[in-house]
């Protein structure tokens, strides 16, 4: 059997060596987290953030997105509400270059900075806090999602709207 050709034999040596940077390559991905310092993991939403309070937003810090993200998509809800799942806040087309969210965004249609805020379950355009009926505990989940594009959505767009067009661009998603 003869030897190789050495411009094969430095090609195949080149695969060898990218198959082997692949898992620490996808090792070193970071994973997307969405934290609050007005809200602890499970624990109650204060009361500023609740109908019963300020009902206002509360500030939102997100890392970890995948470099392919263009935007983010947010969509708060409680899927213990008496009629199905109820929708707090439903955000989109957030610039993924902008990291955080300041509490207390005003409800309209813009987010000040970039981004677009949809219909809740209100009726309203952007955040309406936790207003649970007596009775048993809700859970409020917030859903953020790294997406490779902008979503063409028109005004006013609700969360089932929002969840049928990120449909094939989430890069990541954190519940």
């Amino acid at each position: 059997m003869s030897n190789p050709p050495p411009k094969f034999s430095l090609m195949l040596a080149g695969l060898i060596i990218l198959l082997l940077e692949l898992p620490a390559l996808a090792l070193a991905q970071s994973q997307l987290t969405l934290t609050s310092p007005a809200i602890a993991p499970g624990a109650a939403i204060p009361a500023e953030f609740s109908c019963s309070g300020g009902d206002r937003s509360p500030e939102l810090t997100c890392s970890g997105a995948p470099k392919s993200a263009v935007t983010f998509a947010l969509i708060v809800d409680d899927p213990d509400a008496p009629g199905g799942t109820f929708f707090h806040w439903v955000a989109y087309n957030i610039p993924a270059s902008k990291t955080s969210l300041p509490a207390g965004i005003p409800q309209g249609a813009e987010i000040p900075g970039g981004g677009k805020q949809g219909m809740n379950s209100f009726g309203h355009l952007g955040y309406n806090g936790p207003c649970p009926p007596p009775g048993k505990t809700h859970h409020y989940r917030f859903h953020l999602y790294a997406l490779d594009s902008a979503l063409s959505v028109g005004d006013k767009a609700d969360a089932p709207t929002i969840q049928s067009a990120i449909k094939g661009h989430v890069s990541q998603r954190r519940s």
